[in-house]
């Protein structure tokens, strides 16, 4: 039996050292390991490490047990279509027993309840099949509530077929609904008087034949699921028990998560898509190794896959991601591509992996004309490092590039769009903090012991920019985005714009499992895999700082409020946004402020609030969104849909106005005049592709609404800013 440790880690430097002391496993006798074994020593090794060095380790009690045995119910079958009451109630004999099982080396509960939901899978194979081999009539009065957590779970078999009836009839009804009003927009064409149109009937089979390929490729996807995966489900499901932000990576997920924060990874650059079975390529991302080859093309079909000389894989049926992971590996390595053509000859193309950067990941700018002079824009998506050094890009770095550009155009002010931005690097928000503010605390981050520490900029001590700056946040926001949209606010170096932000204010740091293993450990499981070395158990990202604003608040729960809010479509759900919807958020709190002087760029902040509060009271565009929030709202809260053809037609002509109202609006906006820097032509006008893409980004900022106040906030700003420097000459 294992024993928890009880005290605390002095240093996050020694979490390795420390743990590893605390693990010595029963099976570093030199038996051999079987796959239950491995899967006991990974969950004894994540409740260990999270308890020495998570920043607020819960204790393992009856509690802990039933909040795993909940959250790990709700994932494997959220919409309870999968378990009857029957099979919960011999689960629940595990409810408040899952905290011995780990003290006891056992995972009796995963594998009862892996195999149960295996059963329950054929089971719920079959009922779909069979009810969408009858018609439905969507004439009687019957509804759906969308909300399974107010429904109990299905009391029998009979309970569940009907629970499926009545979910698979909404999908045909939905389907249906749309194909009868396609039809009917063709009746309407001149010449459709000699085509043929299909029954009510005929259409009815035809909604049912749609679900019915969905929920096939749907299973046929949930049964390719290993159970290897279920399991790392299972130890996410007691990761998220000490906050949303712990997880369990296994080595291939932590790859994917480093590819993910760094915007590149070593592969060939084709976007590839499923088509019937088939692996289709959608574009050629430009300079990717594809690129630079030439002969792969959108268009194309790959059917076969070979890591250089070896034999060729047929991927006919494969999932997606098996086909990406076949066609990425390491550098300068060689994979042969069989390519169906459009004209159908069949080519075999060589390509050398190499970096490919995904330019959507990087920060990008662009200037916008306004009647008070030019205005720059800096879009940035995540806080993107690479860790895995193919590119060496970081967002603070490019960030600062952008900047230096806007400047050398000449622009009156700067506005920095981190909505939907979900975060990142903690050292990048900080430098990228100093571009704007200089060498000055930028964030406190606190353990779980000792004082706090104070992050400063590592740049120059004065800031690249002073001028006029609007930072553009929403519930996405989150992270470093809520760092540096607090630092800039704290500063009153820039104007705060958008909705309330996600409240994500916790630091996160991976730690590798195989390091904290014993020796003997390590050794046996290397034996297991053949010999081979590398990560076996895989790694925790944990939680373990959390961080505070140089007032001493925390955005933990709270969020960033921004100092001007415009109408957004979640303003009225504010508890059901963020990190303030999960139970197992770590609460806010606040520690004292640290030594910082305000920059003051914003003159009078009120006077900026207040015309920008009249422009949206005067928006037609803006009150519009309101509406559509209180609208969103509503629906939500009644969350039922009715099964009735009239009443859903009447249900969806609602839905259908408040968005062709919305529509409407937007095309009376007056587009923004927005143009590319100068610097970037170059590299925009490399291919068509590349083209294609900017027109379409530029016309999306054209239509922005947000942006648009964004922008006279800026001028507002800007000249406010002239009239206290021409009062003081």
């Amino acid at each position: 039996m294992l024993r928890f440790m009880k005290n605390k880690i002095l240093f996050p430097l020694l979490i390795i050292g420390v743990v590893a002391a605390f693990l010595s496993f029963k099976y570093s006798s030199g038996e051999r390991q079987s796959s239950e074994e491995k899967r006991i020593i990974t969950i004894e090794t994540v409740i260990k490490t999270i308890q020495a060095a998570h920043f607020s380790p819960r204790p393992i009690n009856d509690s802990f047990s039933s909040r795993v045995y909940h959250k790990i119910l709700t994932d494997m079958d959220p919409d309870k279509l999968f378990f009857t009451s029957r099979e919960i109630n011999v689960l629940k004999n595990y409810e408040f027993k899952l905290d011995d099982e780990i003290r006891m080396g056992s995972i009796e509960f995963f594998d009862s309840i892996d195999a149960m939901y295996v059963r329950s899978l054929m089971k719920s194979d079959s009922i779909y099949t069979g009810i969408l081999s009858k018609p439905f009539s969507f004439e009687s009065n019957e509804y759906l509530d969308l909300n399974p957590e107010k429904e109990p779970y299905a009391g029998n078999e009979a309970e569940l077929k009907q629970r499926w009836y009545t979910r698979l009839k909404y999908r045909t009804l939905i389907t249906y609904v749309d194909l009868k009003n396609e039809q009917d927009k063709k009746k309407e064409i001149k010449d459709s008087a000699n085509a043929v149109f299909k029954t009510d009937a005929e259409l009815e089979a035809q909604a049912r034949e749609s679900v019915r390929k969905t929920y096939e490729r749907w299973f046929k996807r949930i049964h390719k699921v290993k159970d290897d995966d279920r399991f790392m489900m299972y130890v996410n499901a007691i990761t998220t028990n000490e906050d949303p932000h712990t997880e369990y990576f296994p080595p291939e997920e932590k790859k994917g998560f480093d590819e993910m924060m760094s915007g590149s990874f070593f592969g060939i650059g084709a976007q590839l898509k499923p088509e019937n079975d088939k692996t289709m390529v959608v574009a050629i991302i430009t300079g990717s190794p594809s690129w630079r080859q030439g002969e792969l093309k959108a268009g194309d079909e790959i059917t076969k896959v070979a890591q250089g000389d070896n034999p060729p894989v047929d991927i006919q049926g494969y999932e997606l991601e098996d086909v990406v992971k076949l066609i990425r590996g390491p550098k300068e390595t060689v994979v042969k591509l069989t390519v169906k053509k459009p004209d159908g000859t069949i080519k075999v193309v060589s390509i050398v992996r190499g970096v490919v950067q995904r330019d959507e990941t990087f920060a990008k700018s662009a200037i916008i004309q306004s009647k008070y002079g030019p205005i720059g824009y800096i879009f940035l998506p995540e806080f993107y490092a690479d860790f895995n050094h193919t590119s060496m890009r970081r967002c603070s770095i490019d960030v600062e590039n952008e900047v230096k550009k806007l400047k050398d155009e000449g622009v009156n002010g700067i506005i920095l769009d981190l909505r939907y931005n979900t975060g990142g690097s903690l050292g990048d928000v900080v430098d990228m903090a100093g571009t704007f503010i200089g060498r000055n605390p930028v964030v406190q981050v606190k353990s779980n012991h000792g004082a706090p520490n104070q992050l400063r900029a590592q740049g120059s001590d004065s800031a690249l920019y002073s001028g006029p700056l609007a930072i553009m946040i929403n519930e996405g926001s989150a992270s470093a985005s809520e760092i540096m949209a607090a630092c800039m606010q704290d500063y009153k170096r820039a104007v705060i714009v958008g909705a309330t932000s996600w409240g994500k204010g916790s630091v996160q740091r991976m730690v590798s499992l195989d390091d904290v293993l014993d020796p003997m450990t390590r050794l046996q499981l290397q034996a297991d895999s053949g010999g081979s070395d590398g990560q076996f158990l895989g790694s925790v990202k944990m939680t373990q700082e959390k961080f505070y604003r140089v007032n001493g608040g925390s955005t933990q729960l709270k969020g960033v409020t921004p100092d001007i809010l415009l109408p957004d479509t979640y303003e009225y759900e504010d508890d059901d946004m963020g990190e303030r919807k999960n139970k197992s958020a770590l609460p806010w709190d606040e520690i004292p402020p640290v030594a910082y002087t305000p920059s003051n760029s914003i003159k009078d902040l009120k006077q900026i609030e207040e015309m920008s509060r009249k422009r949206i009271k005067n928006s037609e565009m803006f009150n519009l969104i309101d509406e559509n929030a209180a609208f969103v709202k509503k629906r939500k809260e009644e969350n039922v849909v009715p099964l009735n053809e009239k009443e859903y037609r009447k249900d969806q002509k609602e839905v259908t106005n408040m968005s062709k109202k919305l529509e409407d609006q937007q095309k009376e906006l007056e587009k923004l005049d927005v143009v590319n820097i100068k610097a970037d032509l170059e590299r925009i006008n490399l291919d068509s592709a590349s083209v294609a893409k900017n027109k379409e980004w530029i016309k999306n900022l054209s239509k922005d609404i947000y942006i648009s106040e964004t922008v006279n906030i800026i001028n507002d700003i800007a000249r406010q800013s002239m009239k206290v420097s021409n009062r003081k000459g």
